[in-house]
């Protein structure tokens, strides 16, 4: 086993105060929450189980690990919850001043879209 293999190799958790794999050691059940979403799945209010610790650029990097017999399938929204969020977004791209809906989002700093704007006249 390499050196690197050897510091971050804690199965029992005793140095790190929970179970710690090197960078592709983790056993199996294990998963990271990107991993979870693309199985369709979350935490679901579980603790932290492992970790998965390599050197990175700016030091050791760390990579947190939940158990997948406790992850819960991910929730979706109601279709009232995805008006509201279009709703919202087509408000982010109206012009106050021109009332006319923008390919873009209007920005914050003009307040208005780009036409309307004395500052991009």
């Amino acid at each position: 086993m390499s050196r690197v293999r050897a510091a971050f190799n804690d199965p029992d958790g005793k140095r790190y105060g929970i179970p710690t794999f090197w960078w592709r050691g983790a056993p199996s059940g294990y998963a990271t929450r990107r991993q979870l979403r693309a199985a369709g799945l979350r935490p679901g209010g579980q603790e932290i189980a492992a970790q998965v610790l390599w050197r990175g650029i700016g030091g050791t990097r760390a990579a947190y690990l939940y158990r997948i017999d406790l992850a819960r399938p991910k929730r979706t929204a109601t279709p009232a919850q995805l008006r509201a969020v279009r709703a919202a977004l087509t408000a982010r791209r109206t012009c106050p001043t021109c009332e006319r809906v923008r390919p873009y989002y209007i920005p914050r700093s003009l307040g208005e879209c780009t036409e309307c704007s004395p500052l991009c006249a």
